[in-house]
């Protein structure tokens, strides 16, 4: 004769937890590709209005008032070391793309679209913080923002 015992049910607890684990794995997985995706597909739109910033979380349109274009200039990260990211605060800081929230070198606060540190310009705001944005051709750029924005 063969006596069969069931297992006690273990703590449901474990399960929840192992769900959450599993959710916040997936979240991240899923922020990182984005971001990834936002590295190539990024954009920065000059207009009358401002400075839009399209890609990933930190997209936004700066407007056109908080631009102080007669300091923004075209510079190179490498040689321009005051202007270079020093420390994220909240952003994407992965091999060959930067995005979000920065500190500079300098202490200035930042939010960067960064690929290419040869080709950035560099566009400082009246709100406490720069812009800075990799593009083909930073003077051209420069130059566009310019004439879009009144008084630029």
């Amino acid at each position: 004769m063969v006596e069969t015992f069931p297992i006690v049910p273990g703590q449901i607890r474990i399960v929840w937890l192992a769900v959450v684990a599993v959710l916040i794995g997936g979240a991240a997985v899923g922020t990182l590709l984005y971001s990834l995706a936002s590295a190539r597909t990024a954009r920065f739109e000059v207009s009358p209005a401002g400075l839009r910033l399209r890609g990933d979380f930190y997209g936004r349109l700066i407007p056109a008032s908080a631009l102080r274009l007669d300091s923004a200039r075209a510079v190179d990260l490498r040689t321009d070391r005051q202007l270079a990211p020093a420390a994220r605060t909240v952003g994407t800081a992965l091999p060959g793309y930067r995005s979000g929230w920065f500190r500079l070198r300098d202490g200035q606060r930042a939010l960067l679209y960064v690929t290419d540190s040869t080709r950035v310009a560099y566009i400082p705001t009246t709100r406490g913080y720069a812009v800075l944005v990799s593009v083909a051709d930073p003077d051209a750029f420069l130059s566009a923002l310019r004439s879009a924005v009144p008084g630029g």
